[in-house]
């Protein structure tokens, strides 16, 4: 397929998305049927921001003027290993590989297997060279170079075994915000979404708040009660439950609001159902270590990302800050 043909191909799946078929809508059925975590909410949320933010002609175009892709490439063969934390979680991986001309063998995660297996197979519906660019596998042998994303300890097996190949192998990560406490309602109201959406499964989903010795949680608390219905979700429940008994047992000191409890703790790092926080006495100074720490994906607020920002990725948002863009093209 000529560049032009994945391009156009692509646009036509954004407008497959948001049409909203009755084919599309059973495959959602099926994803939310196999993974409890996957409620109708965000599983719209994921597929209309892929839609919108990376599916448009005039976005694909200068992605592609950006890097000044052509046809003049030899294809290779790139192995994808697929988190499955969220809907649809791999898709710019997938994406980056089928608009720049290699081929891709995709091991997805069995928490995430129903929605982009149906997108490709309905591109391949459309043009059966699609099939020569995408295939799914469960193993990934003699590939020439490979894309992985787990934790740190799944980052290992992936050294281990691809390490001696090209390769991009991403480790934890997650997201903060720095808040000075002059935010206003609507400001709260969207940082908000950036924590609770996805349940907080994300790496772009904020987990850590760094707020001045003097900050008043009451006006966040307010705002997180948006999500109170996380209550009638048992999993998401049970953790709160789960986490609420330890800090009690421990004489922890906590916050709550019926939704989500918060905690003092240096780790950028919470468990579901938790959301940390810790108080610096410098903004400036907070920013620079943020910057340098590895395990932060976005900073929400001021200096950062504007809130409500967090989980809407544009095509230069690359997972761990590396451009896969430019690695692609050198295999």
């Amino acid at each position: 397929m000529k560049l032009q043909e994945r391009l156009e191909i692509l646009i036509q799946l954004g407008q497959y998305i948001s049409a909203q078929s009755e084919e599309w809508q059973a495959a959602k059925q099926r994803a939310m049927q196999k993974n409890n975590w996957f409620v109708p909410q965000f599983v719209e949320l994921a597929a209309g921001n892929i839609a919108q933010m990376f599916l448009q002609k005039q976005k694909l175009e200068q992605w592609v003027d950006h890097y000044k892709l052509d046809d003049n490439i030899i294809p290779k063969k790139a192995g994808i290993v697929m988190a499955g934390n969220i809907p649809l979680v791999g898709f710019h991986d997938f994406l980056a590989v089928f608009v720049s001309g290699h081929h891709q063998i995709i091991k997805q995660s069995s928490k995430d297997d129903v929605l982009l297996k149906h997108l490709a197979d309905t591109m391949i519906e459309w043009n059966a060279d699609v099939a020569h660019h995408v295939q799914f596998s469960e193993t990934l042998k003699d590939c020439d170079a490979y894309i992985t994303t787990g934790s740190d300890n799944s980052a290992r097996y992936f050294e281990y075994y691809f390490g001696r190949y090209p390769s991009i192998i991403r480790k934890n990560r997650t997201s903060v915000a720095v808040l000075t406490g002059n935010e206003t309602k609507a400001e709260l109201n969207l940082l908000a979404d950036d924590i609770m959406q996805y349940f907080g499964l994300g790496c772009r989903n904020v987990t850590q708040l760094y707020v001045p010795n003097d900050y008043d949680f009451v006006p966040l608390l307010n705002a997180l009660r948006k999500y109170s219905w996380f209550f009638d979700h048992h999993k998401y429940r049970n953790n709160y439950d789960y986490q609420l008994a330890i800090y009690l047992m421990n004489n922890i000191f906590y916050m709550t609001n019926d939704c989500v409890v918060m905690i003092e703790a240096e780790s950028p790092f919470s468990p579901i159902g938790t959301l940390h926080y810790q108080f610096y006495d410098d903004a400036g100074t907070m920013y620079k270590q943020l910057k340098n720490n590895d395990k932060i994906q976005a900073v929400v607020g001021a200096n950062g990302l504007p809130f409500g920002a967090a989980q809407s990725p544009g095509l230069m948002d690359y997972a761990d800050g590396v451009d896969v863009m430019r690695f692609l093209p050198g295999l």
